[in-house]
């Protein structure tokens, strides 16, 4: 199974990087590309509504779950958390992202793709990339900033975007 190519934005909470997510993904469908993208949590919450059909159905022993609607489709499949990261972005690839020309993860630190961090100074701790050599770049324009990775300014978005096309082997 082989889908787009995989990037991550990560950063500390409140650091930007819904707001970044969202400013990438407009600016990369305007030049006609398909962007996928999955929000990574660490939090252990449940994603379907208790009570609804779908939940009775997993509750009951379904071993996946679909919803369809006039505007919409989701599954839901149950893991448990020995289950290898990676094989959840193979699923995704595998079921909804293979026609889409880049998928911009948000999270997942210990993603074995590229990781661009999102930081400002307010979030008040150091950026991962002080400490963690495999974080690529970071997208700030809070300096100086001492890190070993390139530093992208977060007020070029048309520079980010040329930046991650090229980190992902699409330009």
């Amino acid at each position: 199974m082989s889908g787009p190519p995989r990037i991550h934005i990560v950063g500390r909470k409140n650091a930007g990087k819904t707001t970044l997510v969202c400013d990438l993904i407009a600016a990369l469908t305007q030049q006609g590309l398909r962007v996928a993208t999955v929000k990574h949590t660490h939090h252990q919450h449940e994603l379907d509504v208790p009570g609804k059909d779908s939940w009775r159905h997993r509750e009951a022993g379904a071993a996946a779950v679909g919803i369809l609607s006039p505007g919409m489709v989701a599954m839901f499949l149950p893991q448990n958390r020995e289950q290898a990261g990676q094989q959840r972005y193979q699923l995704f690839d595998a079921v909804a992202f293979q026609d889409c020309h880049l998928l911009l993860v948000e999270g997942d630190l210990q993603a074995d793709a590229p990781r661009v961090e999102v930081w400002r100074a307010v979030v008040g701790e150091q950026p991962w990339a002080a400490t963690d050599n495999s974080i690529v770049a970071v997208v700030t324009d809070d300096v100086p900033l001492h890190v070993s990775c390139p530093l992208w300014s977060r007020d070029d978005v048309a520079g980010l975007v040329s930046r991650i096309l090229q980190l992902a082997g699409l330009s």
